[in-house]
Parts: C-alpha cells; structure tokens; sequence
C-alpha cells in the first residue's frame, strides 16, 4: 500500500480555479492507478476522475468532463487535479487513492487520504 496526502482544497468563488495535489509516499507508487473521489454534505462518496499507472489513460465524470483535470508525476509520486470553472456543487471533500485495480468505485481502491475540503460560494 501507499499512504497519501492531499493539499490544495480551500474557498473559491464560483467560475474559480483550484488544484489538488496528493502526495504518496512508497516505492511502488507508479505501479498503482490513481483516483480522485469526492463526498458532499449528506451525499454519498462519488467518482470525480482516474489516471492509469502511466498516465496514458484518464477517465472522467460526466459532470466534470471539461473543468477538471487529472495528472500525475511518477518521478514526484504525485497527482494532481486541477478544477476550472468551478460550480457551487462541486462543494465537497476530495479524496486521493489508490488502487490495482483503480475503477470507477470507491472498492476498486486500497489507500486513501484523509481528504481535502473544497468549498465554492455562490
């Protein structure tokens, strides 16, 4: 397993940008796919988007396709997601993890952070 850390969340005006980064710490790192997930007040944990192990493949959520970008560094074990043209909705707690297997759902993942809160006013 990897242990993780995310930083970046914050307060921004709606139409702002913010970008998360997760730091991981652990040799095997580029072997894992990455997963960013969030979690709004009373709803349940959602699919954001996901990078393969290369980084040759990231997949979004529909309601993120477009604003929102994944990435990652393999030589800083980091990953990154970068928010455009942020929307009230997207007020949650963003989660990194990782996983082998690294699907679409929270149980395709091993390790995950403790979270970063990121709020968009109105």
């Amino acid at each position: 397993q990897v242990q993780l850390v995310e930083s970046g969340g914050g307060l921004v005006q709606a139409g702002g940008s913010l970008r998360l980064s997760c730091a991981a710490s652990g040799r095997t790192f580029s072997t894992y796919g990455m997963g960013w997930f969030r979690q709004g007040p009373g709803k349940e944990r959602e699919f954001v988007a996901r990078i393969t192990w290369s980084g040759g493949r990231t997949y979004y959520a529909d309601s993120v396709k477009g604003r929102f970008t994944i990435s990652r560094d393999n030589a800083k074990n980091m990953v990154y997601l970068q928010m455009n043209s942020l929307k009230p909705e997207d007020t949650a707690v963003y989660y990194c993890a990782a996983g082998s297997v690294a699907g679409g759902y929270p149980n395709s993942y091993e390790s995950w952070g403790q979270g970063a809160q990121v709020t968009v006013s109105s």
